[in-house]
């Protein structure tokens, strides 16, 4: 089977009503970002990062994967799919991708602030001050914040160099490190894009762009694979 490895990126779970910190609907609205999501703000104010991210855990386990996470879960019938995404829900998972690489952790999970090996699944539950693992270190979400370093990059760029076709979904390519991973694409595989504001990335000239959201365009990534 030939080695299909998918990035995706926001746009996908946009389409089941996840929205994010670059949508102004979206849960983000009220903070900022460096507030929420980056270790300085974890260290100045926990309580109000662990509140945030048990909204932010309630909204993703209420919506269902879309048409696009089951087109991808799909092709593992025809493909070996590797998935890797920075997006910290579980709709690949829940689509029924096995093989799901995520640069950004899970909104599922905890860990130990202090022991990076004391992960734990916190599906359906909050995260409060007090909980914390066995050699009592507070708990906190499994999330990379800004400010830390990326621990799955090095594992999602070697699965990018193998990749015999490769498609972006639902990503503006801004976010670093895991932009990057562009380079990591062997020179002869072909690359598709798909993103309703295609036109306003810069990606290199022989990438194929599809201008379409995540849903319409796996139908039209279809005709290509097939």
């Amino acid at each position: 089977m030939k080695k299909l490895v998918i990035l995706t990126g926001a746009g996908i779970s946009a389409e089941s009503g996840i929205k994010t910190f670059r949508d102004s609907n979206g849960l983000w609205e009220n903070h900022d970002v460096m507030e929420v999501a980056s270790i300085r703000g974890w260290h100045q104010n926990p309580a109000l990062v662990l509140d945030f991210y048990n909204k932010r855990r309630a909204q993703a386990e209420s919506v269902q994967p879309n048409a696009a996470h089951l087109f991808l879960a799909d092709l593992q019938e025809k493909f070996n799919v590797q998935i890797i995404t920075q997006n910290v829900d579980d709709l690949h998972e829940r689509a029924g991708a096995e093989n799901v690489t995520h640069l950004h952790g899970k909104l599922s999970e905890a860990k130990s602030e202090v022991d990076n090996n004391y992960v734990i699944d916190i599906s359906g539950k909050e995260i409060n001050l007090g909980d914390v693992c066995p050699k009592g270190h507070q708990l906190r979400p499994n999330i990379v914040w800004f400010g830390e370093e990326v621990p799955m990059l090095e594992k999602a760029a070697k699965i990018c160099e193998s990749a015999d076709i490769f498609v972006i979904i639902g990503t503006s390519l801004q976010v670093y490190p895991a932009a990057g991973l562009i380079h990591n694409i062997p020179n002869n595989c072909p690359v598709f894009i798909i993103d309703p504001k295609v036109d306003e990335i810069h990606v290199p000239s022989h990438f194929t762009c599809i201008k379409a959201t995540a849903v319409a365009g796996v139908k039209i990534l279809e005709q290509y694979l097939n």
